[in-house]
């Protein structure tokens, strides 16, 4: 168990040195002069020396790739040439609201998925239905069916509002950024219905390809198990299905799907970007919007480098979540 987690661990480490290497790298060979971009094109010759001096940037490629890695582990991701703010205090600003989106549409794309693959295994009434709805809003793309979604439930039903994050004046702004837990630590139950009432059709339309990418491989896992041995048992035993599949399958069947669970998320960030133009929220998406036709190469290499961190870690806590869930995976390796 420890050589496993060791491995997956430095696995980890090595992916995130490289990926900081390729952003180092793109940086190096961009022809953008991130000194010009800081001082302005009509600096003079004096000042871009000194400013060059100062960034290291007249160091051998290797001491500038280790100051750049340094700084990048201890959170120093340079400064944006758009906003003239360190880049990791803007991510500071825009990642509260993206992480908020994402975390529900996870904890729907979860709900979803294990309603899909119980539902349509045990032959529940309306599975059909379900698994229709889910594979038809999976197939759209996210942000044609963001714009459905405002059209349907907002133009014409009027139950969603059409963009932002909430529309109280003065909302919490702390201590975590995420709206509905602040809103529920300060007694701003306006807050937290608000919040929700907003998070609930852009949550809903990045849950809807995950939902079904999990849900069907828990759903093969489970009709593969629950004709197994000890399923056959527990049946004679008079256990109902349900009791069979929440007791004995369930457990597993799992593996399959938190790996699943693992692509899916880091997936669901990209979309999650997408979603945010559509609905104008103000998280990393609009940070990056925003910056990517100004060429500010700060503020993209580190949305990029948190995004790929994120991805990294997500899935490597799910290898582990699969060891704890079934310990024959570090015997053999994974």
């Amino acid at each position: 168990m420890k050589t496993f987690v060791a491995s997956r661990v430095g696995a980890m480490v090595l992916i995130l040195i490289a990926l900081t290497g390729v952003m180092f790298l793109l940086q190096n060979i961009s022809p953008l002069d991130p000194v010009k971009s800081q001082l302005g094109a009509q600096a003079s010759q004096e000042a871009v020396a000194a400013r060059r001096e100062a960034l290291g940037l007249n160091e051998p490629v290797l001491v500038q790739f280790w100051n750049y890695l340094t700084g990048a582990v201890t959170g120093d991701l340079g400064t944006s040439y758009r906003t003239r703010h360190p880049v990791l205090s803007d991510l500071g600003d825009f990642l509260p609201a993206t992480m908020e989106l994402a975390l529900y549409g996870i904890a729907i794309a979860l709900l979803l998925a294990v309603l899909l693959a119980f539902s349509t295994t045990l032959k529940w009434r309306g599975s059909g239905v379900l698994r229709a709805v889910l594979f038809t809003g999976s197939s759209a793309p996210m942000f044609l069916l963001g714009i459905l979604g405002l059209l349907v439930f907002y133009k014409m039903m009027g139950w969603v509002p059409a963009n932002g994050r909430i529309a109280l004046p003065n909302p919490p702004d702390g201590p975590t950024g995420l709206l509905t837990v602040d809103g529920l630590i300060h007694g701003r139950f306006d807050v937290v219905a608000d919040a929700l009432h907003h998070l609930i059709l852009p949550a809903l339309v990045i849950a809807l390809g995950p939902a079904v990418g999990i849900g069907r491989v828990l759903r093969s896992s489970l009709l593969g198990d629950i004709d197994s041995d000890y399923a056959r048992t527990a049946r004679a035993k008079g256990l109902s299905e349900s009791q069979i599949m929440r007791r004995h399958v369930l457990r597993n069947s799992v593996g399959a799907a938190l790996s699943m669970t693992g692509l899916q998320i880091g997936l669901m960030f990209s979309g999650v970007l997408v979603v945010e133009q559509v609905f104008g929220w103000p998280g990393i998406g609009q940070y990056i919007a925003q910056s990517i036709p100004v060429a500010d190469f700060p503020a993209i290499a580190g949305v990029t480098l948190m995004l790929g961190a994120l991805y990294v870690v997500i899935n490597t806590a799910v290898d582990l979540l699969q060891v704890a869930a079934d310990p024959r995976i570090a015997l053999t390796g994974g």
